[in-house]
């Protein structure tokens, strides 16, 4: 049980990396140009909140409830959303980089990546199914085991997955991101 509830809070411009961020649950709230870059949020609860221009690099998110939150302009390195509590989880990225974050094993159905950086992330037997995924850059992300039925991938790039190992069934590609299903032949698509 958290000690502290916030509501319809709106947080802007505050250095939570030196500042102490209150250990709490955040209904309805937003952040805007604030920096949690290597904090610890683990056991926090965000319902509802939406996080802007933020510095999240390297935080720690055990246990920490992120429902229907989305993420605009944020930086995200390294997160191991992994460690989060997956119920009811519900996130949305948009103009972020995610770089090195891992999502392994997480219930991500509906998910939406919106012109995102998602180099080298952690897909491993994540359920992205029916996720849409627009203009993002995948470059050495990995998918193994990933569940991406009805999986939206017609604007990304740089992304390299295992039809063989990986479950597509109904995913969209465009004729230019199929190289990134055959990469594993190592043949010549011109």
């Amino acid at each position: 049980m958290l000690d502290l509830f916030f509501e319809n809070k709106i947080v802007e411009n505050i250095d939570f990396s030196v500042e102490k961020f209150p250990r709490g649950e955040y209904d309805n709230c937003t952040f805007i140009n604030c920096d949690f870059s290597n904090s610890n949020l683990s056991n926090y609860a965000f319902i509802e909140c939406e996080f802007d221009t933020c510095d999240l690099g390297l935080s720690k998110v055990k246990n920490t409830s992120f429902k229907d939150v989305n993420f605009k302009n944020c930086k995200l390195l390294g997160i191991q959303f992994y460690e989060c509590d997956d119920f009811l989880l519900a996130l949305n990225f948009e103009g972020c980089d995610l770089n090195l974050a891992s999502f392994y094993k997480l219930p991500l159905k509906n998910i939406k990546f919106t012109n995102s950086k998602l180099i080298e992330v952690d897909f491993t037997k994540t359920n992205l199914t029916n996720s849409v995924f627009n203009n993002c850059d995948f470059k050495g992300s990995i998918f193994d085991n990933t569940k991406l039925d009805k999986a939206d991938f017609r604007s990304s790039y740089n992304f390299s997955m295992n039809p063989e190992e990986n479950s597509i069934k109904k995913a969209k590609f465009s004729q230019q991101g199929l190289s990134g299903l055959l990469s594993k032949y190592d043949i010549i698509i011109e």
